[in-house]
């Protein structure tokens, strides 16, 4: 009850934060509009009596009153539906524009790769699309509670016997709350596959993608994965519905009961000559109100109970996003390096895992140095570029920076010193100039700089590629995007990664992929000119990881990776003639290029 509370709450202050005065219109219209109801019951009893006492005058009076009560209820309710409609639009926007402050607020990524954080952002996605209903269910609460008043009163005055008719609406509103429930594991329960389906549907559908699945000939396989993701999901959310249905039903039936007991009630005191035909009219008109009144209910509870969890997923997600308050920081990222960087023993663990991925790195990159990460696959390349940019703290260890622990350095500052360029890089699908500016946002409008930093990661040829240079908008998602090859996409996230002119700490974690290896080996060669001279005026250190050992070479010192420890170190020259790993791997590579 304290989470339905709580989530009821939460979303009507923020209806009257995002608009008060439509909130006040939708709740007076649809408060109307419900009070109404009774009313119009009380009326056509009056004009029954009426007219059975053959009174013209006053049957034509009551016929009038009943209208207005009628046209009430008919009317206003459209009415309401115009301002609560706009108000569910914000409230979802709202509520997205939340999810992903959210996803986005932490310094850190460990909620956006552990899978159970994945399916709470699946269900998520899910409720916040139902803020309709849940905000209308919301708004129609106050009207029906005095709805429920009145009538009770109404009844009251009939016999008092009648009340137990509100009272008999209990077992469905608990039945509501349970069969919720039920709904409500059964969404998180079938959020894995869920978002299976989800993902191969993107996969299915996207134009990037196409060429590759004809070729490989999965299309068929994709689609009856597709498929059986989505029966798994959608059995496991049926049993769920049919349970909750039966769970309603037997709330209902003990309303029904009561509904027909009343009913018979007035039908004998009618027959007795206690009550006239109007009194009947009126309660079996009120009855059937009430009946309305506990769908209504039903459905009103069930709405609020679904926002009122995804309020709480929300609020719980924030918590694990977010980590436990960080220690303050204490000191400020140096102006420039003098020292460098340097791992003091440190060991690192994936949350959620047992199993090292670093063990006891000590490693020190010296202050202007260029620096390569080598390595076969998984031996920790990746987890050293992430512990340096802070997207995760050590397990074990330190990372010091010019002798100071990174742990004490506000992370947001840090990061302001560093520019990046990974494998796995962002597609923005804005106009060209605003792709490359994002790198560095205080400067985005600047054409001058944009183009600066396109030349320092040699990209200026994909500009002469593009009908409209940097006003030209990229991506398929418009009918006038221009759409790019891999290659052109990563050259323009190089261009991103290169405007930030005088970083303490340049990363690139397989930026040049896409590239052939001439290419990278001349882009790599420009990075280390302007390593050079970003290392005269800031110290500041370039760190690049590659499989290819024409790029590798050209490197101040190679750090060699492998089983989670650092195995060699060295410039090219002095780690080929101790003929160790890296000397293997660099035979193995220029071996299979001759």
């Amino acid at each position: 009850m304290k989470v339905l509370l709580t989530g009821a709450w939460t979303m009507i202050a923020t209806a009257w934060r995002l608009n008060p005065r439509k909130t006040a219109l939708a709740v007076a219209l649809m408060t109307a509009g419900a009070v109404a109801a009774p009313l119009l019951a009380a009326a056509l009893g009056w004009m029954t009596r009426e007219v059975v006492a053959g009174s013209v005058g006053r049957a034509v009076l009551a016929g009038v009153t009943v209208a207005v009560p009628a046209v009430v209820v008919l009317a206003f309710g459209h009415f309401a539906h115009l301002a609560y409609y706009e108000l569910s639009e914000l409230a979802e926007l709202d509520f997205d524009e939340r999810v992903i402050a959210v996803s986005n607020g932490s310094a850190g990524i460990e909620h956006h790769e552990r899978a159970e954080h994945a399916d709470t952002w699946t269900v998520l996605r899910q409720e916040g699309r139902q803020f309709r209903t849940g905000l209308e269910a919301l708004l129609n609460g106050v009207g029906l509670v005095l709805a429920v008043v009145l009538t009770a009163v109404l009844l009251a005055g009939q016999n008092p016997w009648l009340l137990l008719l509100p009272v008999a609406a209990v077992p469905p509103l608990l039945a509501g709350r349970v069969a919720e429930r039920v709904l409500d594991r059964a969404r998180t329960a079938t959020a894995e596959p869920t978002r299976t389906a989800l993902n191969l549907f993107h996969l299915a559908t996207s134009a990037r993608l196409a060429g590759e699945l004809r070729v490989s000939g999965v299309r068929d396989e994709l689609r009856a994965r597709h498929n059986a993701s989505w029966d798994t999901a959608t059995r496991g959310l049926w049993r769920a519905h049919l349970t909750a249905t039966w769970i309603r039903a037997a709330g209902q039936v003990v309303f029904a009961l009561a509904y027909i007991a009343g009913v018979l009630l007035v039908v004998r005191d009618a027959i007795a000559g206690r009550r006239g035909v109007g009194d009947v009219v009126l309660v079996i008109v009120l009855a059937a109100q009430v009946n309305q009144q506990v769908a209504t209910a039903v459905t009103l509870l069930q709405d609020l109970q679904r926002m009122a969890g995804a309020y709480r997923r929300l609020t719980e997600a924030a918590a694990w996003a977010t980590g436990p308050d960080p220690a303050p920081a204490t000191d400020a990222p140096p102006q420039r390096l003098d020292d460098g960087i340097s791992f003091d023993r440190v060991a690192f663990t994936y949350p959620g895992t047992d199993v090292p991925v670093l063990h006891e790195v000590d490693l020190h990159l010296p202050a202007g140095a260029t620096v390569a990460i080598v390595g076969e696959n998984g031996a920790g390349k990746s987890t050293l570029v992430k512990l340096l940019c802070g997207f995760y703290r050590p397990s074990e260890g330190r990372i010091l920076v010019d002798g100071v622990d990174l742990h004490g350095m506000a992370v947001e500052e840090w990061r302001t010193r560093i520019a990046a360029g990974f494998q796995d890089f962002v597609r923005y699908e804005f106009l060209a100039q605003q792709v490359v500016g994002l790198g560095d946002l205080s400067r985005v409008s600047s054409e001058s700089t944009v183009r600066a930093a396109l030349d320092r990661a040699g990209a200026t040829g994909v500009l002469d590629e593009l009908p409209e240079g940097l006003r030209t908008r990229l991506g398929k998602s418009y009918h006038d995007g221009a759409e790019l090859s891999g290659g052109q996409w990563q050259k323009l996230a190089l261009g991103r990664a290169m405007m930030r002119e005088a970083p303490l700490l340049l990363v690139l974690d397989e930026p040049t992929s896409a590239l052939d290896p001439e290419a990278e080996h001349v882009l790599f060669q420009r990075y280390a000119e302007h390593a050079k001279r970003v290392a005269g005026r800031t110290g500041g250190i370039t760190v690049f990881v590659s499989h290819r050992f024409s790029t590798v070479r050209m490197a101040d010192l190679i750090i060699v990776v492998g089983e989670g420890r650092v195995v060699e170190s060295g410039d090219h020259a002095t780690l080929i003639g101790r003929g160790g790993l890296y000397a293997e791997l660099f035979a193995l590579q220029a071996e299979s290029y001759s």
